[in-house]
């Protein structure tokens, strides 16, 4: 690989020969090209790194940038009305930084088909002006510093090669909040690079799974127990040959192939902090799960890194408080609304913006409901009632002055409370990313209905199954519809990036 030399003092550069912009009339071919740039910039990094951790001398600074992707259109154009994504709105030049393009080829692909389609313009291909961080360019769980320690002690790393800089990894486009400078190009895509990059690193640490095993539908959960239910029912799979599955990949990376009864290694000793199992199809068409466990921190947390990932939904399957008397142990919640009291997105997302339900998640788990409980039209208010769902972060709520709670549930309808669900739709919304929320009452804190202990094992053993089944059904459900439907207009601000 030929290198350059660069002077900007105090700095000496050394980066790779710089590429000329390429222009491409065939998706398939631009993201080649991105392919191809991002690989050459990730090997020159991690080839200095290697020779300088083997005691090679130090001549200068590290620096290669990211492959970047734009167009420019000149012309308001007249795109399909009912896509919500795959155009701009204005005239001008967009762009947008690209990390792991193998991870993300059929992204890519799509996004810079509809692109040309809608406005009949070529992709430009070329080297962005953001550095790659070295961390980035080895990817998930790498541990750069640890390895290198001996050689490199008396120097700083940072001194030798970009590292992650915060100032490219905000939410400012996602959020709404990114301010157009005139003469500048306007973001093509929601995420930059780097932004990208540390939610892929974030991803692998609390999941202990790779980005590339997350699937396009994602299933959270507050409770083990659905877990255990998933994990039993996609090892049945498996050893069925798979019904259109292809594996069952476990924390760990531990992998079960479709035809195969055991995992190829053993598990982990010690589970990450919110384990994800996935079955997976061919074009991550399958199932995610997720045990954010308790609140609404790890539900923000999580759905902050598995939104680059850009999937076709998640939602939100758990336990709540159910608020109203008429309401039995085991019944369904299906939110159309949400209360927010969890805080944790407050700097985001105002509390006073609407979280929207969204009409084809909204069928899909009613449909499902109907056709796993054997419930239909009116008959299925027996076991399910649609309305507003709150969402708190003080767990034991009802040891303060309850007035105050009280009267805001009553005030605001709701039929149910939890943790977790408000966050996980409202980080849905925020993102572009169609959300669902189906919840099943485990208790009624407000007419002294609380679990005991054999109540509570004998509730959890008769009613996860059911409500796992239901939540897998709606799932295919939401598979089977067309991605371009599915992704809802509901969803897309005044001045929407082109990317989905």
């Amino acid at each position: 690989m030929s290198t350059r030399i660069h002077s900007s003092a105090p700095f000496l550069f050394i980066s790779p020969e710089p590429v000329e912009p390429m222009v491409f009339d065939d998706p398939a071919k631009a993201v080649d090209a991105v392919t191809e740039l991002y690989d050459r910039n990730t090997a020159f990094l991690k080839a200095g790194f290697e020779a300088l951790a083997a005691g090679g001398p130090v001549t200068g600074r590290y620096r290669a940038y990211y492959p970047q992707v734009a167009i420019e259109t000149i012309s308001f154009g007249l795109a399909d009305s009912r896509l919500s994504y795959g155009h701009v709105t204005s005239p001008g030049v967009y762009t947008t930084t690209v990390t792991r393009p193998r991870l993300f080829r059929h992204y890519l692909k799509t996004q810079l088909d509809l692109l040309m389609k809608n406005h009949g313009v070529p992709v430009i291909v070329s080297e962005s002006a953001t550095p790659i961080p070295l961390h980035f360019a080895f990817g998930e769980g790498a541990h750069v510093e640890a390895s290198a320690s001996a050689s490199l002690a008396d120097m700083p790393l940072r001194d030798l090669f970009d590292t992650p800089d915060l100032n490219n990894t905000d939410d400012l486009i996602a959020n709404g909040e990114y301010d157009q400078v005139t003469g500048e190009p306007a973001p093509l895509a929601p995420f930059t690079a780097q932004r990208i990059d540390y939610s892929l690193a974030r991803l692998s640490h609390y999941t202990a799974t790779a980005a590339e095993h997350f699937q396009n539908f994602v299933l959270f959960t507050n409770y083990q127990f659905y877990i255990d239910e998933f994990c039993a029912w996609a090892r049945q799979q498996m050893a069925e040959g798979g019904n259109g599955y292809t594996a069952f990949v476990e924390p760990g990376n531990i992998v079960t192939e479709a035809g195969q009864t055991e995992p190829t290694l053993s598990q982990p000793v010690r589970l990450p902090q919110m384990p994800a199992y996935h079955i997976k199809k061919k074009g991550h068409g399958g199932i995610t799960m997720v045990n954010i466990g308790v609140g609404p921190s790890n539900a923000k947390t999580i759905t902050d890194h598995i939104a680059v990932l850009r999937p076709h939904a998640w939602l939100m399957l758990g336990h709540c408080a159910g608020l109203r008397n008429s309401q039995r142990l085991g019944d369904y919640v299906l939110a159309h609304a949400y209360v927010r009291e969890d805080h944790v997105l407050d700097d985001d997302l105002p509390v006073w913006i609407p979280i929207p339900a969204l009409s084809e998640v909204q069928r899909a788990l009613e449909g499902a409901v109907a056709q796993v409980t054997g419930f239909s039209g009116f008959d299925l208010k027996r076991i399910m009632r649609t309305g507003t769902v709150a969402t708190i972060d003080n767990r034991n709520w009802e040891l303060r002055d309850q007035r105050g709670p009280v009267k805001r549930l009553s005030q605001s309808r709701a039929i149910a409370l939890d943790m977790e669900s408000a966050t996980i739709a409202a980080n849905g919304f925020r993102f572009r990313v169609p959300y669902g929320t189906l919840l099943c009452v485990s208790d009624k804190p407000l007419h002294g209905e609380l679990k005991l202990p054999g109540m509570a094992t004998a509730f959890y053993r008769t009613q996860v199954s059911q409500h796992l089944q239901i939540g897998i059904r709606a799932i295919q459900i939401l598979a089977d519809m067309p991605t371009e439907a599915l992704h809802s207009r509901k969803l897309r601000s005044f001045y929407e990036t082109a990317f989905q």
